[in-house]
């Protein structure tokens, strides 16, 4: 009984010898090793940061948004065979013949690490894709025992198949770039999908040690050798032929250069903003998702092209920068957006986005007032009288307009006072329509800047309110889409890391699902007297830039009195270009600077490459439009055939039921001031005489002799 208590106590104390230790090696290994050990759930490509994708509208990438990592998931499926296999040559060549780790390989590292104090690899792929994603870069025998555990955890929870999708997609190799697809951008500036041979053995080679083996480090060379070793381990386990070996190692490769990896920038980042705005940065830089653009890239191309070359020729004439914007009215798509002559231009602050910018339009606005003078009852036929006036302004001077060329051109009809950009005719339709109620319709059209009209004065239809080219483009596509809004849509679809579509753009195939702004009978006026070179022959002559051939394109184009900013603008039914030169600094340009030697240049270079062995049709007349003989340039109807001195005829489009009633009557009796041979002023009576003459007019009671003489200053400024 004495010997049995005395083996109880001895075995209560073996128990407590190796329990305590025991407790003691756990507590170590749990605090130490397990604690903070990561779920390795997290390797699935759900759980990860990825980069956003910005495509043109043919699938062309354009830039890659990201945050600390550039990193893309794409499906093993569309991985190329050629990858997978020079990654599981150079890697782990028995990747699925053995479990978790490679005995071979431990045996191999432990050696090295006892008896020459030399962590080195040995790794399997999945302990590299353990390694790279889920733990810290530091080497010690901690990590390695965590390496080991989690990779026997991935084992279990994910196929070989999907351990090396994850691997593929995870994996650094450079830079920012992680994945085979971002990798795949970065190089060579192609998906993966289309990776060479050659290509996919130099990517394989980089994670080993991708500083070292980039091609785009300080030895180059050391990344040919590495794909070499690449595509001869590759023949050594039977993926390729000695002869396919032997010809990719003499494909000489072609890189993406670095500075090309943004496309359009000043579009992509307007497009940045527009995701961030609405999906938040965080899920932008790293929620993975593909987004395609309205943008045609070699439309682009062609648009910088042109900005670039055309700005270059007006550097004599103080003009350092210019923009344009090319859509679609019909759709609202933007086909190229060129913010400035060169984005990574230092000189004239290229990274502005001048599309965006508040900027004066000049006469460019005009259109939108002579539609307001349509609705309000006013023709196409409406006589104004172009003289010399002055407007009172309460507690400040009069306004006196001029225009352009310091000329006064008399009774001239309104096809013609928007044709040719006159200014004093246009002050006055200002005047008649109220500037409240061109506010009112330019706001509708898409014009975003006008606001309080009691800042506004009569000056705003010659420029005198700050526009945005892109809502000038929308304002401009209400006259080619016959009177209806479509807002600009520079994105067609946006799906997120899972396939998910987030927003899609169908563009309508027709204007009508746009809102309906405009009686389509005043676009179709306003487009047609646009199109007409007839109508601006005086100011622009007969062979001007606005011309695109015999092809019938509308275009205005407008330049500010300090001439700070030139424009051109100009649309199909199809197309919508606008084009801007100036200076960043708002410092004038010269005074040669013109409607025709400015922005026209652009505008016109890039309007003929897109019409280039294409039709354009005609404007399609309205039902509510009937077209008439009428006098020139009273805008009454003509007298019967053969009366004395009938009146020179021409057609003009009016709405219905809004053409002239009464009949041009010829000459009336009239008092002339015998000093001047003009109209005599209200309440003269001294000096004058009697005399029948041919009197013309206009909306706002001015008269006009058009019989009598009326000297004209000399001309000044071009148009």
């Amino acid at each position: 009984m004495k010997s049995l208590r005395k083996t109880s106590r001895w075995l209560i104390k073996l128990y407590w010898m190796i329990l305590i230790p025991l407790l003691f090696c756990l507590a170590f290994f749990y605090i130490f090793i397990l604690k903070d050990l990561p779920s390795p759930t997290r390797l699935a490509s759900n759980a990860l940061p990825q980069s956003t994708k910005i495509y043109d509208r043919n699938g062309t990438l354009l830039y890659t948004i990201y945050g600390e990592r550039n990193q893309s998931f794409i499906p093993l499926s569309e991985i190329p065979k050629n990858v997978q296999q020079a990654t599981i040559a150079i890697e782990d060549k028995d990747f699925y013949r053995h479990g978790a780790i490679d005995i071979r390989g431990i045996v191999r590292a432990a050696y090295s690490t006892l008896f020459h104090q030399n962590l080195q690899g040995g790794s399997t792929l999945t302990q590299q894709l353990v390694k790279n994603t889920l733990l810290t870069p530091e080497r010690t025998i901690q990590r390695k025992i965590k390496e080991v555990i989690l990779s026997f955890i991935t084992e279990m929870l994910y196929s070989k198949d999907r351990i090396l999708e994850m691997y593929l997609n995870q994996v650094p190799y450079g830079g920012t770039s992680y994945g085979i697809e971002s990798a795949s951008q970065t190089y060579f500036g192609k998906r993966a999908k289309d990776l060479t041979l050659p290509e996919a053995a130099l990517l394989a080679g980089l994670p080993e040690a991708p500083s070292t083996f980039s091609p785009f480090g300080a030895y180059p060379e050391l990344g040919k050798k590495r794909q070499e070793r690449v595509l001869q381990k590759m023949h050594e386990q039977g993926y390729v032929t000695e002869k396919d070996r032997d010809t990719a190692l003499k494909e000489q490769l072609k890189f993406q250069k670095i500075s090309s990896v943004i496309r359009a920038p000043h579009f992509v980042l307007y497009v940045k903003k527009l995701l961030e705005d609405q999906y938040g940065k965080e899920l932008v830089e790293e929620g993975g998702l593909t987004v395609t653009t309205s943008l045609d890239l070699p439309t682009q191309e062609m648009a910088q092209d042109v900005v670039a070359s055309e700005v270059a020729k007006l550097r004599n004439l103080r003009v350092s920068n210019g923009a344009a914007l090319v859509t679609n009215p019909g759709t609202g798509e933007i086909l190229a957006m060129v913010g400035s002559r060169g984005y990574f231009s230092k000189e004239t602050d290229g990274n502005v986005n001048i599309t965006l910018q508040r900027l004066q339009p000049g006469s460019s606005i005009k259109p939108i007032n002579y539609a307001v003078g349509l609705i309000k009852g006013y023709t196409a036929a409406t006589p104004f009288v172009d003289q010399e006036v002055c407007f009172p302004a309460p507690g400040q001077k009069p306004y006196c307009p001029k225009n352009y060329d310091g000329r006064f051109r008399g009774a001239v009809q309104m096809r013609y006072t928007l044709g040719n950009s006159l200014n004093i005719p246009a002050v006055q339709m200002l005047k008649l329509n109220t500037v409240e109620s061109m506010i009112a319709t330019a706001t509708a059209m898409g014009i975003t800047t006008f606001k309080e009209p009691e800042n506004y004065g009569l000056s705003l239809t010659l420029g005198g309110g700050e526009v945005r080219m892109i809502d000038m483009a929308v304002a401009f596509g209400v006259f080619a889409n016959q009177g209806y809004r479509i807002d600009l849509q520079p994105i067609l679809k946006v799906t997120d890391k899972r396939g998910k579509i987030l927003e899609e753009y169908k563009p309508p195939k027709s204007p009508i699902f746009g809102k309906k702004v405009l009686p389509s009978g005043i676009a179709f006026i306003i487009s047609n007297i646009l199109a007409d070179n007839g109508a601006r022959l005086d100011a622009f002559g007969p062979t001007s830039e606005l011309r695109i051939g015999n092809k019938p394109v509308s275009v205005k184009t407008g330049t500010t009195n300090d001439y700070r900013d030139n424009w051109t603008i100009g649309f199909t039914p199809d197309l919508l270009v606008a084009a801007w030169v100036g200076n960043n600094d708002h410092t004038p340009m010269s005074g040669i600077v013109s409607g025709v030697t400015g922005a026209a240049p652009i505008w016109h270079d890039i309007f003929e490459n897109l019409l280039e062995g294409k039709t354009v049709a005609p404007l399609l007349q309205p039902s509510t439009v009937v077209e008439k003989f009428i006098c020139m340039p009273s805008g009454l109807l003509p007298p019967p055939e053969g009366t004395p001195e009938r009146c020179p005829t021409r057609k003009e489009f009016f709405l219905r039921g809004s053409e002239p009633k009464l009949v041009d009557r010829g000459r009336q009796k009239v008092f002339i001031d015998k000093s001047t041979g003009d109209l005599a002023k209200p309440g003269q009576t001294d000096n004058v005489e009697e005399k029948d003459e041919i009197i013309v007019e206009d909306p706002l009671n001015n008269q006009y002799c058009l019989t009598c003489p009326h000297p004209s200053p000399s001309p000044t400024p071009g148009p």
